[in-house]
């Protein structure tokens, strides 16, 4: 570092040192500003948290009627989704309680379509990317489907942030889901994998279906993240699924963040996909940019994200409850994008 970027850097750090030297309050016009910028932050986490709690208790009773076809579209997460019969029979079938977060629609959103594509049934053949600790290998072993479930190595995870918050397959102190599946069934449907989703091995071939969690923002570029998805369907048999959900900057117009650890897709880069996949002969299921009208499509979620009890002095919040949250500045939400491969 310069010189001169020193003397910035231990400027800028005075003025933004919530005391001085003598453990006073710091009194300069800028940290006047930003001091209570946290405390703003986690108000509102508590307030937003809280509504979510008591909307999902004040919810009635649902009557799971089994799978339904609803002609699930490419789509972002929203309240009307997670109040709806087919988000409530896929949480009852993974033994989640109904709470509103996105990941809980992530599960739901792939569960949904396969379920559509007809391939939650024995014999079935499906690969996972980016699976973490997620349920969807041990639900579709109990189904009698076979996976293959893979992820990053184990320092990629760790380079991209993913041991940390217990999204890597190597981070569970399982890795089945013991409520969903016993171990000797797990074991005799599913095989564990390392794949680097930026080349993807051609020994996976021939599956009738793929999917992937929030994984394909982590490859390093918007670019590859679209690359990825089209290629994750030369591992199908013509005819074969590809459920993928992703990072989705609401936004429309105006930046993103791309080239970065996670980058944030826009409507421009799904449509001009879309065009693309149609133009080969593949069919990608219409896409909707609705970002809801509930209460909860208007709370914007601030970090950190994943474990608010603890982390960032937010203890006392409780489990996370969002739908949109806010990365690195962008509002933000998951977004889920269906492709049926072309004979």
């Amino acid at each position: 570092m310069s010189i001169r970027n020193k003397i910035q850097s231990s400027i800028l750090n005075r003025l933004l040192s919530m005391v001085n030297e003598q453990s006073q309050p710091n009194l300069n016009a800028l940290n006047d500003i930003v001091k209570e910028v946290r405390v703003l932050e986690l108000n509102m986490k508590a307030f937003g948290y809280d509504l979510a709690r008591k909307m999902a208790a004040a919810l009635p009773p649902t009557v799971d009627r089994g799978p339904q076809v609803i002609g699930l579209q490419s789509k972002g997460c929203t309240q009307s989704d997670m109040e709806s019969d087919w988000v409530a029979h896929w949480a009852h079938a993974i033994g989640t309680p109904m709470i509103y977060h996105r990941k809980l629609w992530e599960f739901a959103y792939v569960l949904q379509a396969l379920f559509e594509g007809g391939h939650l049934q024995p014999g079935q053949r499906g690969l996972g990317f980016g699976c973490g600790a997620e349920p969807i290998p041990s639900y579709l072993a109990a189904q009698g489907v076979g996976v293959t479930a893979t992820d990053f190595s184990q320092e990629e995870a760790i380079e991209s942030g993913w041991v940390d918050t217990n999204q890597h397959l190597g981070s569970a102190a399982v890795p089945f889901i013991p409520h969903l599946v016993t171990k000797e069934v797990f074991e005799r449907f599913v095989e564990i994998d390392t794949v680097d989703m930026n080349a993807i091995p051609d020994r996976l071939k021939g599956f009738d279906f793929c999917w992937s969690i929030c994984a394909l923002e982590h490859l390093g570029s918007i670019e590859r993240g679209l690359a990825f998805i089209e290629r994750s369907l030369d591992t199908l048999r013509p005819g074969g699924t590809a459920v993928h959900t992703l990072e989705f900057n609401v936004e429309a117009d105006g930046p993103t963040v791309d080239n970065w650890v996670t980058v944030l897709f826009q409507q421009r880069h799904l449509e001009a996909m879309a065009a693309r996949l149609d133009r080969a002969g593949h069919r990608v299921a219409p896409l909707d940019f609705s970002t809801g009208a509930g209460v909860l499509d208007g709370f914007i979620d601030m970090p950190p994200w994943h474990d608010a009890r603890t982390q960032g002095g937010a203890a006392g919040l409780g489990e996370p409850s969002h739908l949109k949250l806010s990365i690195d500045g962008f509002v933000c939400t998951s977004f889920g994008i269906v492709v049926r491969k072309g004979a």
